[in-house]
């Protein structure tokens, strides 16, 4: 279900095992009830949330002020979030920004518009992953339900094993929360955690990739229009 990453006072880090949900089922979080049974917590709050198919990085706080302060970061956009995505085809185009507003599609699936009233915004990178798939590293600016998933679909490159939004089955959804960097009460931190779980993280090609994607935010970036900034 998950891993122990750090803990300290007010926050836990825990990897997140792929196909485990963060989400309220009947007013129960069975996560959040395991994770608080390990470390001795009566109550641990969710910060951010990461999709049933996504591994990796998620934040807990272990108070409510710490709690609070903390969502305050997500909320200003002072938190660097870092995913890998293996996707199944070759993109329309190899780096850049995908944005545009997200709307409601059939049953539970957003798509995302060309319009940018409130728009989505994901920085991005890729390399060829081997076997015709590609490799993505990811870095959101804002963080909207299915976003990344969404946003890779839009330039034609699904996630591999993705039940909604991808075209090719896996053993797993192939999206992981690879990086989160953020300061905190006159420390930063930096977690990085590299996949485990799933075969093709663990293709020659991945292996490369990601170490050589190990200092993600020393990476040239694509910027984000200061006109994106204000929407």
């Amino acid at each position: 279900m998950f891993t122990l990453v750090y803990q300290n006072s007010d926050f836990i880090v825990i990897h997140k095992h792929a196909g485990i949900s963060v989400h309220k089922d009947d007013n129960e979080q069975p996560l959040l009830t395991a994770v608080a049974a390990a470390t001795g917590d009566e109550k641990l709050y969710l910060i951010h949330r990461l999709d049933k198919m996504t591994s990796g990085l998620l934040l807990l706080g272990r108070n409510a002020q710490a709690a609070s302060v903390l969502s305050g970061l997500f909320a200003h956009r002072e938190v660097q979030k870092f995913y890998l995505a293996i996707g199944t085809k070759k993109p329309k185009k190899k780096q850049g920004l995908i944005a545009g507003d997200m709307v409601r599609s059939r049953r539970s699936s957003w798509k995302l518009e060309s319009t940018l009233l409130k728009p989505a915004i994901t920085q991005f990178v890729s390399s060829s992953a081997g076997e015709g798939r590609r490799a993505f590293l990811c870095k959101p600016y804002t963080g909207r339900t299915h976003q990344i998933r969404v946003a890779l679909r839009s330039i034609g490159s699904g996630i591999a094993g993705d039940p909604i939004y991808g075209t090719e089955s896996a053993d797993r959804g192939y999206l992981h929360a690879y990086g989160l960097f953020f300061h905190y009460l006159n420390e930063d931190y930096r977690f990085i955690l590299p996949p485990t779980d799933g075969e093709l993280w663990h293709t020659p090609e991945m292996t490369s990739l990601i170490d050589e994607w190990a200092t993600p935010e020393l990476l040239s970036w694509p910027k984000v229009p200061e006109k994106l900034r204000r929407c």
